[in-house]
């Protein structure tokens, strides 16, 4: 069926293309991109919001339907094109400044090089050597919009980062002082956005702390060690989470639908809309929806928030909120034999939770002890039954690969405990999303086709799952 949405017809365009990691946002001078630290009202409307640990995010058929349902007195003024990391900042940034935004991406969020990066947030400090020794001021610059992007990740979702020491082995004492010296200077050029002090620690320190470090190499004793902090988060979880804060700001999200071709205006060229495909009609029917994205000058109801904002689950987050789930909440488990047995929420589970779902895994936690879903989805690992139906309800997780891949990242892992796990998470979907025999074997094919890729070079010898 095609649902077609007409624009409002004004002088300038709007589009927001996120693929890759890149995206081009064209839009009025008068929204610049420096006018952040908007607050007041606004703010704290969509703080209250997002923080609101009993929030509920629009289902996917109801984003389908505002996606659908555009029309000439209610036109989008974005259409972002892209759920990786990008493209839901784009539409978060986008729908906390009062504008009317959608987003579509072809597969799940993240599903690109968003869960595929270093998962390091890096501080910027291999620019200091090159300004310092190059007098070279651009990389100085650098340093610092490193450190206030790590800053302002860290912030805005403390439960899906943390703080990551690196130690760099010295076998010359010329290498302690250079490396000494160079990462005290990055402590003060860092100042109020440094995470911890660097320091040194000597050969019998280190070796205590890394017992695998080795104290010969080049044919050179260990001097020392000197370790320094940088950030590091979940990334696939994070880009999840930017998709639903977007959607309690207002954006109409939705994942596993296809730009096919964009619509322009006959007279002008102008883009006017998008056509655009739903994967998950038998997460093939064509639903051509005229996107509309205003092709004239946005007014935004006010500035840009999110440099205050946190993500869902991290407004009023404590690292110490595990506790909670570990004294208040039991992992009711179902066992082969169909009978139902308490189990303890022991600390690795409540302490999974409590990072990966902040403020909400209590949440997962009831679903796990009210629902008998508590128990272990796969030997060794900390995720939980409870967090597929979680997961299916409140953050758009429409296939197993969604799961195993983006939502617990099992599959990077361990692909064969994501293997080993994969019947009781489909059989978990099928229930959520009210799936037939014929949608459960089609999971089933996919997702061990998209686990052998992790084993597909031609290369690598693997036992049980990993390299030998």
């Amino acid at each position: 069926m095609a649902h077609f949405i007409r624009l409002r017809a004004t002088k300038a365009a709007a589009v927001a293309v996120a693929s890759g990691g890149t995206y081009a946002f064209l839009r009025d001078p008068s929204v610049s991109a420096n006018d952040r630290g908007g607050g007041g009202p606004a703010l704290e409307s969509f703080r209250s919001k997002i923080g609101d640990p009993y929030t509920v995010v629009p289902p996917r058929a109801v984003q389908e339907s505002a996606l659908i349902g555009a029309s000439p007195a209610n036109p989008l003024d974005i259409l972002v094109v892209g759920g990786g990391a990008t493209g839901c900042g784009v539409a978060l940034d986008a729908a906390t400044r009062g504008l009317r935004v959608g987003l579509v991406e072809r597969e799940d969020f993240s599903s690109g090089t968003s869960s595929r990066s270093t998962k390091l947030l890096h501080g910027g400090v291999r620019y200091l050597e090159k300004a310092v020794f190059n007098f070279d001021y651009g990389q100085l610059k650098l340093v610092f919009h490193a450190l206030e992007e790590r800053k302002q990740v860290i912030e805005n979702a403390p439960h899906l980062c943390h703080a990551l020491p690196c130690m760099t082995p010295c076998f010359e004492w010329f290498e302690v002082v250079y490396f000494w010296m160079g990462l005290k200077l990055y402590d003060l050029v860092a100042g109020p956005r440094l995470l911890h002090l660097s320091r040194y620690y000597s050969a019998q320190e280190s070796v205590e702390l890394f017992p695998t470090l080795a104290r010969k190499g080049r044919d050179k004793t260990l001097k020392g060690t000197v370790v320094y902090y940088d950030g590091q988060m979940n990334d696939s979880r994070l880009n999840v989470g930017l998709a639903c804060t977007a959607a309690l700001a207002g954006a109409a999200v939705l994942n596993h639908a296809e730009v096919i071709s964009f619509l322009k205006d006959e007279g002008s060229e102008r883009i006017t809309g998008a056509r655009v495909r739903d994967n998950l009609t038998v997460s093939m029917a064509e639903d051509a929806v005229d996107a509309a994205i205003k092709s004239g000058k946005l007014s935004p109801g006010n500035k840009c928030l999110t440099y205050n904002l946190r993500l869902v689950g991290g407004e009023g987050w404590d690292p110490a909120s595990f506790t909670v789930l570990a004294q208040q909440y039991v992992r009711m488990k179902k066992t082969y034999g169909g009978k139902v047995v308490p189990g303890v929420m022991d600390t690795a589970a409540a302490k999974h939770l409590s990072h990966a779902y902040g403020t909400l895994a209590e949440r997962v936690a009831a679903i796990a002890q009210n629902e008998n879903l508590g128990k272990r989805l796969a030997h060794g690992y900390p995720f939980l039954e409870a967090e597929v139906a979680y997961c299916a309800r409140h953050e758009y997780c429409e296939s197993a690969i969604d799961f195993i891949a983006r939502r617990s990242r099992l599959a990077f892992l361990d692909t064969d405990a994501a293997g080993r796990a994969l019947p009781r998470i489909i059989q978990i979907l099928a229930v959520e999303h009210k799936w037939d025999k014929s949608r459960q074997k089609q999971e089933v094919q996919m997702a061990i086709q998209f686990l052998e890729t992790f084993k597909s070079s031609k290369n690598a010898q693997f036992h049980d799952g990993k390299h030998k």
